[in-house]
């Protein structure tokens, strides 16, 4: 599968969110309602709201295959809740990808782009954040794409019990 990684706009925020509709039902489906719960992002308006800021800010980036969105990817500054880094750094907001597509390697390709972004700008650390919990199946992926494991956090969900995290680094 051939992949061409492009900068997003917001005409590209609808795709984007339907990748992570894709990914929630595809969690919720087996049985991992833990991570993301259960509703659809694209319903969410604060997650149209993060989305299409990270679009605006000019850090979402799109992988497409035939013309179509099978990825996403958004990079910036660390969100509120991660612990700050020591040094400069590359933050990956974001990556989802296309469950249809699983096995195309997606996820690392646009891995890589950051880590290319992130050696384009200079700086010599890329870190990531993700959920912790459940089988620990998302640490181990990052962990599989050259990540380290560094600090682990916790955000308080109203009515829920703690959303756990885990910061996982990579020196460039």
């Amino acid at each position: 599968m051939q992949i061409t990684i492009r900068r997003a706009g917001r005409d590209d925020v609808p795709a984007v969110l339907a990748l992570l509709d894709g990914a929630t039902e595809w969690l919720v489906a087996r049985g991992r309602t833990d991570q993301w719960g259960t509703s659809p992002h694209s319903t969410s308006p604060r997650r149209v709201e993060q989305i299409t800021g990270f679009a605006d800010d000019g850090g979402l980036w799109v992988g497409e295959t035939d013309g179509r969105v099978v990825g996403a990817l958004a990079v910036g500054a660390a969100l509120d809740y991660v612990p700050p880094a020591t040094e400069p750094e590359l933050y990956v907001r974001l990556l989802v990808t296309d469950r249809l597509s699983i096995g195309q390697n997606l996820g690392g390709t646009l891995l890589d782009h950051a880590r290319t972004l992130a050696r384009e700008d200079g700086v010599r650390l890329l870190r990531v954040d993700c959920f912790a919990g459940g089988d620990g199946a998302l640490v181990r992926y990052y962990e599989k794409q050259g990540f380290t494991r560094d600090a682990e956090f916790a955000v308080p969900r109203v009515n829920d019990v703690d959303w756990l995290g885990q910061v996982l680094v990579q020196h460039l």
